[in-house]
């Protein structure tokens, strides 16, 4: 009894660490405006946009480590921007996580962005970034992940980075868009976006 105990929470675990494995997005080939009928019961919840270029940032003046943030400090200034630059670090070591050699790192540079977004009710989206770079200018290129039958509060990645963006440059527009049916359904931009 304890064996096909043990087999079946194995059996549990391994599927669920298999079906809760991130989608990579699909590019688009041939991006086309879709009609917009935008809803309530879709909704963009946060946006969170990284930038992790091949310099790692440097720090304003000194500045004191944290292991001493709890001591006496003569400048009030110093903890303010030891504190503000510690997400800032911590994103840039999550995003380099693994990537041994100078190639591996080359590969994570360029830009992330996380998406929080929310259906109300059951319903397949597809999840689309549509951006722009540098490089190439009013030209828009585009990611997407699909979800079936998706209903509450879901985080969507996407990312343009490696040789995509030491070719084409960074990111200067994008626009995020949930579709159903083929229709726009909820939209978030940037403020460079028309």
């Amino acid at each position: 009894m304890r064996f096909a105990a043990a087999a079946f929470g194995l059996f549990f675990v391994l599927s669920d660490f298999t079906m809760g494995a991130a989608e990579e997005p699909k590019i688009v080939e041939k991006v086309t405006p879709l009609p917009i009928a935008l809803s309530n019961d879709f909704q963009f919840r946060k946006t969170k946009l990284f930038f992790m270029s091949e310099k790692a940032p440097v720090s304003q003046g000194t500045r004191q480590t944290t292991s001493t943030l709890g001591a006496k400090s003569t400048s009030p200034n110093q903890k303010v921007a030891t504190l503000q630059d510690a997400p800032i670090t911590f994103e840039r070591q999550y995003r380099l996580f693994g990537a041994v050699t100078a190639l591996d790192q080359r590969q994570r540079f360029g830009d992330y962005f996380d998406f929080f977004w929310r259906a109300k009710r059951p319903a397949d989206i597809t999840v689309r970034l549509e951006y722009r770079q540098e490089k190439l200018h009013e030209h828009v290129q585009a990611q997407e992940i699909s979800y079936r039958n998706v209903h509450g509060t879901r985080k969507t990645e996407f990312k343009v980075i490696g040789d995509d963006y030491f070719d084409d440059g960074r990111v200067i527009a994008w626009r995020c868009l949930l579709v159903e049916n083929g229709r726009i359904v909820a939209e978030n931009r940037s403020y460079m976006w028309e």
